[in-house]
């Protein structure tokens, strides 16, 4: 099976591969020092969080089905310590469920086994190229701003009424994504192309796990921004949502 090459840009990132099967493992690694990547392996949860803090990766390839505890679990604890490295999920379990949980948690993508080697490599390049993007619209911009939540997308930081909010790569591209627009609806599926530039399987519920996610986060405080439109999608305002809209 051919291999992705990872290309100059993403030359010399290094992925944090947690997987507990050894065959798995050197598939893995193989794969991923013939695209390019530095790697760093781990065999458990305990061993990933350690690995994560010495190696700080640019991105974790983390299998859910761990002997300690489930990647769902480490991602959580990783989130808690404010590592935000962006997170690719490894696992067995197909079930749509499964997969919102663990992208609740605070992953950016999730692969089922068995897998290609060639997907693998192409969504870990895609989520690498969403994290270090720069800027959108090409120009140097100020910080983005609405009501009282500020972005600024030099220094990924985010404010709410004067109070910083840590957000998760992904978080911080859907807040862009919807402080870019203030005022217009955007539906789900556009909403997938700008944050993360393919859909879900055609499963755009990711969207909802990830905007609950958002919301808990911004919305802490009144008055609320992010308001759904019910049978269309969501959109950053402070008017009155009026009929047929509601908070998710």
């Amino acid at each position: 099976m051919p291999v992705v090459p990872s290309g100059p840009s993403l030359a010399r990132h290094t992925v944090l591969v947690v997987e507990d099967d050894p065959s798995i493992r050197t598939l893995l690694t193989s794969a991923l020092h013939a695209a390019g990547y530095a790697v760093a392996t781990a065999d458990s949860g305990r061993s990933a969080m350690f690995e994560a803090g010495r190696c700080q990766p640019d991105l974790i390839l983390l299998d859910v089905g761990l002997p300690d505890t489930d990647g769902f679990a480490v991602t959580r604890h990783l989130r808690a310590e404010g590592v935000y490295t962006p997170v690719l999920f490894l696992t067995a379990r197909t079930d749509i469920e499964d997969r919102i949980i663990g992208l609740s948690s605070g992953g950016d993508d999730y692969v089922t086994k068995p897998f290609h080697v060639q997907e693998v490599l192409l969504r870990i390049r895609a989520i690498l190229r969403r994290s270090s993007a720069p800027p959108l619209a090409g120009a140097r911009r100020g910080p983005l701003r609405y009501a009282d939540l500020t972005l600024d997308e030099e220094s990924h930081e985010v404010h709410r009424a004067g109070h910083p909010v840590r957000l998760s790569p992904t978080e911080f591209r859907l807040l862009v994504c919807l402080l870019s627009q203030p005022e217009r609806v955007l539906d789900k599926r556009e909403i997938l192309n700008q944050v993360w530039h393919y859909d879900f399987a055609g499963d755009a519920r990711i969207v909802d796990t990830y905007v609950r996610n958002l919301r808990r986060k911004i919305d802490c405080v009144p008055p609320t921004l992010i308001h759904t439109v019910r049978g269309v999608g969501y959109c950053l305002r402070t008017l009155h949502e009026g009929p047929g809209a509601a908070a998710l």
